[in-house]
């Protein structure tokens, strides 16, 4: 028997390849099905079962296209309602792989459709838990984005959750092992560990919602709370994972290489977004005008979704000469199928080009501690802008600084100041980065980028606090 986690950071992913005596089972897998179809050629196996734990939102599933390469049944667990064939599994249904067993467990709550796997050794012993979006380490899966679908309130789909993991999960012997589809990162829980592989006596030891002496009430209570808006573009993405989508090939091969000349033509007649995926300090040394950064080595998929409200938008990438497929290929993993193209040879074809472009100041966390004892010194402020979440506003900030989240930014512009200077800050510089660009992009030129961030600005006199009026919390 091997299992084989495939996690992708950018997304907080867990994809599973599970073999047995030449029999392969895949579990969530992503969008490009290539790497798993070339594991089992390589082992000399072939994928019999994909199964998928739920209709996932935070990223488009690879389960119709490696049905379609490979001729394998996708296998959802009960309610699920897809517009393709699938094979809607039973509660308890068992699938035969090889020498082992994988048993389908019906868990609603994050969604109605929410199943977990149980995989069953040789010897008919539980063995490991692959538990989706059920159960997370250190969490469970939120029970409030189903609830349109689902016509219940997300205490009532709580509620469900309850009864799922006290009867389905927690019965299960400590030393089970429990593969969850997400860590850290994720939008579809609050509080997961960045471990991506632990076991049922670990949960129950040390996950809030798995405590033996919990009331119903209680858990609902506590796993409603702090639950921020999700990303714009979930409900888009189950809408494709339901009904379907095209292939990641095909879309790669359709966007075309374009010019600098070519691509400035082609933005202005298309009203296509500009997306710049380079690294932040490469940015704010020179972009083209109105593009938006976000830097494809950092959470790159879920900042776009975040940020980019329209999966449908059009889009010009400028990326790292060599990095265009993969930029292609990780925005269709969220959903985003309508790349146009990309700018041939990267920015410096743009300043051979001679066209204009734009830069981002920036200061050092010691800068900007002595900017704002100048103003100190004048009985004034420094308007300074924290764009963390919300959570980590709340462990410490600069004292006196509001909170303006990056994900709701949107909602935060009328407190940019128009014509003086500002400065926003993150925890290391991505995220103000990000800040950046759609401030300049919205006419906000006087903004400046604090480097390093928050990390940076602890280290200088900057006075902070952990003081939080609920007001200030989006």
């Amino acid at each position: 028997m091997k299992i084989q986690q495939i996690y992708t950071g950018c997304l907080a992913q867990g994809a599973y390849y599970i073999e047995s005596n030449g029999e392969v089972a895949i579990i969530d897998p992503l969008r490009e099905v290539q790497p798993y179809i070339d594991i089992a050629s390589a082992n000399n196996a072939q994928i019999k079962y994909i199964f998928e734990t739920h209709f996932h939102a935070d990223f488009v599933s690879g389960h119709v296209t490696l049905a379609e390469k490979t001729g394998a049944p996708i296998v959802y667990g009960p309610e699920a309602n897809p517009s393709f064939k699938a094979h809607v599994a039973t509660d308890g249904e068992v699938f035969k792989l090889g020498e082992i067993t994988i048993t389908c467990l019906h868990t609603p709550g994050h969604t109605m459709e929410s199943s977990c796997y149980l995989l069953k050794d040789k010897d008919g012993k539980d063995y490991a838990l692959f538990s989706g979006d059920t159960l997370f380490l250190g969490d469970v899966g939120r029970p409030d984005l189903a609830q349109k679908a689902a016509h219940m309130t997300q205490e009532q789909l709580a509620g469900v959750l309850f009864d799922s993991l006290r009867t389905k999960i927690m019965p299960l012997a400590d030393d089970v092992i429990v593969y969850p589809a997400h860590g850290a990162g994720s939008a579809c829980g609050k509080n997961l560990s960045k471990e991506t592989v632990g076991s049922i006596g670990e949960q129950k030891a040390t996950n809030y919602a798995l405590r033996a002496n919990m009331t119903r009430d209680e858990f609902i209570a506590e796993v409603t709370d702090g639950l921020l808006p999700p990303p714009a573009y979930f409900p888009m993405n189950v809408k494709l994972n339901k009904e379907g989508y095209a292939n990641v090939e095909d879309i790669i091969s359709e966007a075309k290489p374009f010019d600098a000349k070519t691509f400035e033509l082609v933005a202005n007649e298309t009203e296509a977004l500009i997306l710049d995926v380079r690294h932040q300090d490469d940015f704010a040394k020179g972009h083209i005008p109105k593009s938006i950064f976000i830097g494809i080595d950092g959470q790159f998929a879920p900042w776009v979704g975040a940020l980019i409200l329209d999966i449908k938008q059009p889009i010009l990438l400028v990326t790292p000469v060599g990095k265009e497929q993969e930029t292609i290929m990780r925005l269709a993993r969220v959903g985003y199928d309508n790349t146009v193209g990309y700018l041939k040879g990267g920015f410096e074809s743009w300043k051979n080009a001679g066209l204009e472009f734009d830069t981002v100041t920036s200061v050092s966390a010691e800068k900007l501690d002595e900017i704002m004892k100048q103003f100190e010194s004048n009985n004034e402020k420094a308007s300074v802008f924290d764009v963390r979440k919300p959570g980590e506003y709340a462990a410490e900030h600069i004292l006196d600084v509001p909170s303006t989240p990056l994900d709701f930014i949107n909602d935060h512009l009328s407190e940019f100041p128009k014509e003086d200077t500002f400065y926003v800050h993150c925890a290391g510089g991505y995220r103000s980065m990000i800040a950046a660009s759609i401030l300049k992009s919205r006419g906000y030129h006087n903004v400046v980028d604090v480097l390093g961030g928050f990390s940076a600005i602890k280290k200088t006199e900057i006075k902070t606090t952990n003081y939080v009026c609920p007001s200030t919390l989006k």
